[in-house]
């Protein structure tokens, strides 16, 4: 069985609404937010999800985002990786996937991503959605989960663990930080929530 990550940028704050540029996402008045910290521990980090063969696993809104950018963005690793990958989109439109090769999904996320990673092929790349990520955490469908943290508050906009995400642990593998302040932590997820009290063993 093939395995999926599921990779994005966050402000501290927890917004992941349009990171990449000011015409991103309509009118939300922060877009671009992480471009002014580019770093070269980002680039490794992107380097090392998205230097081989992958599949991509989008949400329709970052799908229909994506399908107007990358086809146009010139030859390079990232670019051609993207417009290469078999994409797997949540939506109720299938017929209007015209950035290929793409294949729709329906409203059982659950079992739709068990059948595609139990497909053959490369392992698959999940970025941005705050309603696929919940589902997967909570069916323990993500083997792993980079966050690209960006030192910004922002205080408005669509938040990565939304109301409703499932209460999980996560435990943190690797950390590697930047000069800009961007910190790329990778984690694996770890099973229920314990609580506890200080002092005494967690339950």
């Amino acid at each position: 069985m093939r395995r999926l990550t599921i990779l994005e940028y966050i402000s501290l704050d927890g917004v992941i609404q349009a990171p990449g540029g000011p015409d991103e996402d309509g009118d939300f008045p922060y877009g671009g937010w992480s471009a002014p910290f580019d770093d070269p521990v980002v680039d490794e980090a992107l380097g090392a999800s998205h230097g081989g063969p992958l599949d991509l696993l989008l949400g329709r809104r970052t799908y229909d985002i994506w399908a107007g950018y990358w086809p146009l963005a010139g030859a390079g690793p990232i670019a051609d990786a993207f417009n290469a990958a078999n994409k797997f989109v949540a939506t109720h439109r299938p017929d209007s996937l015209n950035w290929g090769p793409a294949e729709g999904f329906g409203p059982d996320i659950a079992e739709e991503v068990r059948r595609i990673k139990a497909k053959a092929g490369p392992d698959l790349v999940l970025w941005g959605s705050s309603t696929l990520t919940p589902v997967l955490l909570g069916h323990g469908l993500a083997d792993e989960v980079v966050l690209i943290v960006v030192p910004v508050l922002l205080g408005t906009g669509k938040r990565f663990f939304a109301e409703g995400t499932p209460p999980r642990e996560l435990k943190l593998i690797r950390t590697r930080t930047g000069a800009s302040g961007v910190a790329v932590l990778t984690f694996e997820p770890a099973g229920p929530l314990r609580t506890g009290t200080f002092g005494q063993d967690a339950n």
